[in-house]
């Protein structure tokens, strides 16, 4: 048998501890998933700490730390924590007083461990924030403490990013640099062109334009954006979202110039990728546009960005500019065919660890 493959051992060589030894839980293998954050509350302090732990992070903003310091500490976290919170009480779940980036990445973890878990008992799932809560440190430590000595980290990103996939490694990196005994960690790729992927944004796609008594004349594909600046240093991030609208444009069929790219959520006054969704909702509704869909293949789970940003600021971009009709395809969430697309994930990337068939 290879030894990639050998279930794991107990510490000592034959498989069995010396007299007085602690117990030690091992033998498990974890799989964490892991998206953006959202803050615990709507209040001043808890937006405050949410927004000053995500701008601080050197792969989001990559300007002079001294400058940046003041400007985020003086002038940022003065004033967005009222602006945001209000954003995030549009969307808030009341039922579990939580966003629903928390409630609907806790399902994607439960679901894939009804789906995947019977088929290997020592498998573990589990959920983290790259800021605020459940963190990517505590979560790690809690799946050690069951005795996942492998952990797969999924960065839940399907087109990579420096201040995406990357930023989550660096944090369970650091996790892992205050670990005496460390699990062995593997990295799941993002997924840009996988065909579950593809298939399940098209399945969506159809899903959500059957269901209208109208037919859009245009339907953008908006991704979050970044800095040019960044694209320019090396970040592939825009061909990778390239990539998936040019696939997805194949599996529906469409005609040259029906399914549009986008990117949203720039911040600051630089320069971001181009074209911008809100300007082009904007210029096509000021064009004659009168019935348009967005989806936002980016995400893979609904959140702010995708619930207040499209679904409701750029809706009435479009209205307030001529447009008459105007529909958001959700997120693939926790669907059958987004649960779909992360298995096919995580059985990739289990191979040799577990043999889910």
């Amino acid at each position: 048998m290879d030894q990639t493959t050998m279930p794991p051992r107990t510490p000592s060589a034959d498989g069995h501890l010396p007299a007085g030894h602690p117990p030690v839980a091992s033998g498990k293998i974890g799989v964490l998933i892991v998206n953006l954050g959202t803050p615990d509350a709507t209040d001043y302090w808890s937006m405050r700490r949410f927004l000053k732990e995500f701008l601080s992070d050197r792969r989001v903003i990559e300007v002079n730390r001294a400058l940046w310091w003041f400007v985020l500490n003086v002038i940022i976290l003065s004033r967005r924590p009222q602006a945001k919170g209000k954003d995030y009480d549009t969307i808030w779940n009341r039922e579990r007083n939580e966003g629903p980036l928390r409630t609907i990445t806790r399902s994607q973890s439960d679901k894939l461990a009804a789906s995947l878990g019977p088929k290997d008992p020592r498998l573990v799932f589990d959920w983290a924030m790259r800021y605020g809560n459940p963190s990517i440190p505590a979560r790690l430590e809690a799946l050690q403490s069951q005795g996942c000595d492998r952990i797969l980290l999924v960065p839940l990103y399907p087109q990579y990013a420096a201040a995406t996939s990357a930023t989550v490694c660096d944090k369970a990196f650091d996790a892992l640099k205050t670990m005496r005994w460390q699990p062995f960690l593997r990295v799941a790729p993002h997924w840009p062109a996988e065909p579950a992927y593809i298939e399940a944004l098209a399945n969506s796609i159809e899903r959500g334009l059957s269901a209208l008594d109208w037919e859009p004349e245009i339907v953008l594909a908006s991704f979050h954006g970044i800095p040019k600046e960044y694209f320019d240093k090396g970040d592939p991030y825009h061909c990778y979202c390239y990539q998936t609208v040019r696939l997805l444009n194949e599996r529906l069929g469409w005609p040259e110039g029906r399914l549009k790219l986008t990117f949203q959520s720039r911040f600051g006054k630089a320069e971001w990728l181009q074209p911008y969704t809100d300007k082009t909702v904007e210029a096509l509704a000021k064009s004659g546009v009168k019935r348009m869909a967005v989806i936002t293949p980016g995400f893979v789970a609904d959140c702010l960005e995708t619930l207040e940003e499209i679904a409701g600021e750029n809706a009435e971009i479009f209205h307030h500019n001529g447009g008459e009709k105007f529909h958001f395809i959700p997120c693939l969430n926790d669907t059958a065919d987004g649960i779909k697309v992360l298995e096919a994930v995580v059985r990739r990337e289990l191979s040799g660890w577990a043999e889910l068939g």
